[in-house]
């Protein structure tokens, strides 16, 4: 048993640093993945296509990846995912110089695959943990992204005089840093990822109490989705990305709007991005200890208060307060419902549904993406609020319904907690 819990704990370590340098790259390239887009298509109005195509690339490859890693393993699954991504980072830096804007989309398209294998990696900590230290392990990975969130955007400035010393355009830099780190992630994962999870997944569940070890049949995917507990765990995160995804990316315009400099926009996302990460390992050992459908409910109506206080008259503290809600109540929905569904799936089903529910988070951002720049222009940013509050009042509701299910039937089975 001592062996198997310093095994869980290395493949943990090494899901979190590879969590690190992957969300570190992603957000170096997001910094300046519009401006480039901007400047490679001759149209300002093309800016957001970098961006929804990581978005959409993402979603597809969450399944994708899902039913490779059902098929080949954890392991090459998320080796494989992440050299992608250090291919895409040449695909697309080549492009800033060369000026190719297809060029550069299709880099982007192929980091995208590689942010939805990093995605997964939570998943695949949770799988090697008992259902009583699941939830932990799942945000432990989550919060790697708040290291990465700190490290990548203080890339972007040397990064870009690097490339300027070196006869380049400055825009490049970001992308021969994501390089590294991606190529880095690929080392970390090569060495230190092993054995395969899957087999320790295995173990874990042969000594669980817990009915979910049970690995002899599969359901359908259709099949997994008629289970109530099921559906309320992707409604969750499907809902939850949603609202923060349609708030938050159409805030900076909606400041600019109001006057405010890139340096109080900055402070509202710094806000805002605390919120997402910083409480990942509380939001964890909160999802293990009063239990799945309390955190949810709990992240679901902090969006709506988030949604609510958006709606303030504009100032910088009330949107860095209401954005910072936003981040913490996704943070909540994102980790109780990611545990909660791995607790639902036996070994045998997890790579491909936990797939088939990012694809739909995945689709669920770029819906939020694509429908606050036209809810925006058409209404405002008020209704934006408004619509965000209804769809996580929704989530919450159906989350209470499962909830009072549940205690009537007084199963006493942690993993629909």
């Amino acid at each position: 048993m001592k062996d198997l819990q310093k095994i869980t704990r290395r493949i943990t370590r090494t899901l979190f640093f590879s969590q690190v340098n992957v969300s570190a790259g992603l957000i170096l390239i997001a910094t300046v993945s519009a401006i480039v887009g901007a400047e490679l298509s001759g149209k300002a109005t093309w800016a957001g296509v970098p961006s929804a195509v990581v978005l959409l690339s993402s979603a597809v490859g969450a399944l994708v990846w899902g039913i490779f890693m059902e098929r080949a393993g954890r392991r090459k699954g998320l080796i494989f995912g992440l050299a992608l991504g250090a291919g895409g980072s040449i695909l697309a830096g080549s492009a800033v110089i060369t000026v190719s804007f297809l060029v550069f989309l299709a880099g982007l398209a192929l980091l995208g695959l590689a942010q939805a294998a990093m995605q997964l990696g939570r998943y695949i900590a949770g799988d090697i943990h008992p259902v009583e230290e699941r939830g932990r392990a799942i945000a432990s990975v989550v919060v790697g992204g708040a290291v990465g969130a700190i490290l990548g955007p203080l890339l972007v400035a040397p990064t870009g005089q690097f490339a300027l010393n070196a006869g380049l355009n400055e825009l490049a830099g970001p992308f021969g840093a994501a390089l590294v780190l991606f190529s880095l992630a690929v080392l970390i994962n090569f060495i230190w990822l092993r054995p395969e999870p899957a087999i320790i997944a295995s173990e874990i569940a042969k000594m669980s109490v817990s009915a979910d070890g049970d690995t002899s049949t599969a359901r359908s995917i259709s099949g997994i989705l008629h289970q109530p507990a099921v559906i309320v765990a992707v409604i969750a995160m499907v809902f939850g990305q949603l609202v923060m995804v349609m708030l938050m990316v159409i805030t900076s315009l909606y400041m600019k709007g109001h006057g405010n400099s890139l340096g109080e926009i900055s402070l509202v996302f710094a806000a805002h991005t605390f919120g997402m990460f910083a409480f990942s390992i509380f939001s964890g050992r909160l999802a293990d200890r009063i239990g799945r459908l309390a955190v949810i409910m709990i992240g679901s109506i902090t969006l709506v208060g988030a949604c609510l206080a958006s709606m303030l008259p504009p100032s910088v503290p009330a949107l860095a307060a209401a954005l910072f809600f936003l981040g913490l109540g996704w943070n909540f929905c994102y980790v109780g419902g990611s545990t909660m569904l791995s607790d639902q799936l036996s070994l045998s089903e997890q790579p491909r549904m936990q797939g088939t529910s990012d694809l739909l988070v995945g689709l669920a951002s770029a819906i939020g993406s694509l429908a606050s720049g036209f809810i925006f222009a058409s209404s405002g940013y008020r209704p934006m609020g408004v619509l965000g509050a209804i769809f996580a009042l929704v989530s919450f509701l159906l989350t209470l319904w499962w909830w009072r299910k549940w205690k009537r039937a007084d199963s006493g089975n942690v993993a629909e907690r």
